[in-house]
């Protein structure tokens, strides 16, 4: 017997007698069979290699404007700049191609251009290591052709996030402005370039929506947000305010959008629906038009040629208005794409518009608005590659079902189920597709034209895995009673029959995986055990010499022999959310909840073997798999609502 850690901690313990290696989690032991081929000559002190492929990120799918504004824009280069999780996106519609800043440690919340068009600043939150050490919120300058980092500002600055950021449009655009989500919400103006914070001031107790220098007098700052508009002058290195008078105006409960005219006036957009404009550098209205929208006006954006576009939540509504502000023209998003957010001028006529369902459209007032890019709207879970094709399906707490293509990068159909969705899986031919949800409910949809299939329940409590046998004979059906439901599978995976039940584990159903040959499954639960079972009679398998020994088609499960080197030195057994094995069984990658994709080499077999680490998500990774012809592979990001596609190269 031999044991591998520091001093007395046995960390894992192998025992050549039993054929298994022994690793402890929260203290519990969690034993793991060893291959009879591979227990001879195997040592705890084999050195495990780096895998010799590594990931780079090859598309970002998402965008963040549930709960953030003004953060898209067209650059010259004919890239839209944007962000989600912790990317920052920018991305050439017309060459189908992304580029991606991977400056950043957790979550963006803001993006501003500075007046050269080049130059790029993203605020971001505070996050936490891995070994719990915090990550404090700043901002990042940076370029967009390079995408080099120029200045990083505000190390230990800013309380929790920066929420709004803002280059100075005149005098070359050397001051950035920015807000941070402390209880004082304070703005501080920074020389970007020296890195030299020049002056702070609380700015409001109130959330801060926008804070934006005015484009021709040097010294204004505007900020606005919840019950609030204020003038600030930048003089002698201080800040003092004005704040906006409404006088007979309705005083709306936010403002939320700020644009300036040609002529220097200040457009606001408000929660009430009105558009106001003040009088160049306030604090007085000077015309109003109220009730612009129905809900609030989410979106403004003065055009090249001086009209103005403003984009509505509640109403959904894109209208143009003329320089007197009389209403020329307007156009309506599709509802599934959800209300206007932010609205960018593009080339000619053409708008680009975030919405709050985090979709981005493309078009014009004239012709209508179609999806560029789509994503979820809450968390996300289940994710599932094609077994034959380019495709993958997602599915979140949103009820939403995407089938996406890994070449078009759009979806190919999305659908809305009644219950939030958990998990997903393909039957081995690719034309049946299982979807598990929250309420025990799991469903059958055709992959092709995403009909229903069948609908079942089982038990009460949310469905975290549903998997096909790689022969298409079985479907195994995991749930958080701590049960997992057998069908046996006919026609193609159209008709399902239950075998019955597997009962034995004493926590919820984590992961599956299925026996090449379809003879068995192994299971993996929330309190660290590995059950195996026969899933012609649901019993379980009790005789290790049985299952020692079986190839598995998938390796899913975070806890057997083939890959428990993936959990390093003090990690809690909840922190490893998934696994995926390359289907040519050369590479492991690993989603963890501290926003990283690891990719190790396969089989890891070995404690804490050495990994590539990549970021991108910003919270939890819930998810990860191998495209079918391993060229690629899948992340999902739960709160971040993204998935990301990894090139393996």
């Amino acid at each position: 017997m031999s044991s591998f850690g520091p001093g007395k901690t046995k960390e894992v313990i192998f025992s050549l007698e039993e054929g298994s290696v022994k690793m402890f989690l929260r203290g519990r032991p969690v034993s793991m069979l060893i291959p009879d081929s591979l227990a001879p000559t195997y040592s705890l002190d084999a050195h495990p290699e780096l895998p010799t492929r590594r990931f780079k990120l090859d598309w970002v799918y998402g965008y963040r404007g549930r709960d953030c504004r003004a953060n898209l824009y067209l650059l010259p280069t004919g890239e839209i700049v944007y962000f989600v999780a912790s990317v920052g996106v920018l991305y050439s519609v017309e060459e189908q191609r992304q580029r991606h800043y991977l400056g950043h440690t957790d979550d963006i919340k803001c993006l501003a251009v500075h007046p050269d068009m080049v130059t790029i600043a993203t605020g971001q939150v505070a996050g936490t290591t891995k070994e719990g050490k915090s990550l404090p919120p700043h901002v990042r300058v940076w370029d967009s052709v390079s995408l080099s980092t120029l200045h990083v500002l505000g190390l230990g600055a800013f309380d929790r996030a920066v929420c709004c950021v803002g280059f100075s449009k005149s005098n070359g655009g050397n001051l950035l402005c920015a807000v941070d989500e402390s209880n004082d919400h304070v703005l501080s103006v920074w020389h970007w370039a020296k890195e030299q914070k020049v002056t702070e001031v609380k700015c409001s107790n109130e959330a801060v929506l926008v804070a934006t220098f005015h484009p021709t007098e040097p010294n204004l700052i505007i900020t606005c947000g919840k019950s609030h508009i204020y003038f600030w002058n930048l003089e002698g290195g201080s800040l003092s305010k004005r704040q906006g008078i409404f006088e007979k105006h309705e005083k709306p409960k936010y403002v939320l959008s700020v644009a300036f005219t040609e002529g220097g006036d200040v457009v606001t957009g408000d929660s009430s629906g009105n558009i106001y404009i003040w009088g160049k550098g306030g604090p007085r209205i000077s015309h109003a038009v109220p009730g612009a929208h129905e809900g609030g006006v989410f979106g403004l954006c003065v055009l090249r040629d001086g009209t103005l576009v403003s984009g509505g939540g509640r109403d959904r509504r894109v209208v143009l208005w003329g320089r007197d502000y009389s209403q020329l023209q307007e156009a309506e998003v599709p509802e599934a794409l959800g209300p206007v957010r932010t609205v960018a001028e593009g080339r000619g006529d053409e708008l680009f518009v975030g919405t709050t369902r985090n979709s981005i459209l493309r078009g014009s007032i004239h012709t209508g608005f179609s999806a560029l890019v789509q994503g979820h709207t809450e968390e996300l879970w289940g994710l599932a590659a094609h077994p034959s094709q380019g495709q993958f399906i997602t599915c979140g707490q949103d009820k939403q079902v995407h089938l996406w293509s890994t070449d078009s990068h759009q979806p190919i159909w999305s659908k809305m189920i009644e219950d939030p969705a958990r998990s997903a899986g393909f039957h081995p031919n690719g034309s049946v597709l299982a979807v598990g949800t929250v309420t025990g409910r799991w469903l059958l949809l055709d992959t092709e034209t995403h009909d229903l299939v069948a609908i079942h329940t089982d038990g009460n409590e949310q469905i975290s895995v549903v998997n096909f046998s790689p022969d298409g004979a079985f479907l195994a059906v995991g749930s958080h009673d701590n049960l997992v439901y057998v069908y046996s599978v006919s026609e193609g995976g159209r008709k399902v029959c239950r075998v019955g039940k597997c009962s034995g584990h004493s926590s919820f159903i984590t992961h599956l995986d299925w026996a090449e040959d379809s003879s068995c499954f192994v299971t993996n639960s929330g309190d660290y055990e590995i059950l195996y079972w026969d899933p012609a009679t649901c019993k379980q398998i009790t005789n290790t010499d049985v299952v020692r020994n079986v190839e598995w088609a998938t390796a899913t499960c975070v806890l057997g022999f083939g890959v428990f080197g993936i959990w390093s030195e003090g990690v809690d057994g909840t922190d490893i959310n998934a696994v995926a094995r390359s289907h040519d069984g050369s590479l492991l990658a690993s989603a963890d909840d501290f926003g990283k994709v690891h990719l190790f080499a396969y089989p890891c077999s070995h404690p804490r073997a050495p990994s590539h680490k990549y970021g991108g998500h910003s919270s939890h990774v819930t998810n990860v798999a191998f495209l079918w012809d391993d060229s690629a592979a899948l992340s999902a990001g739960g709160k971040d609502t993204s998935v990301l596609q990894w090139r393996v190269v």
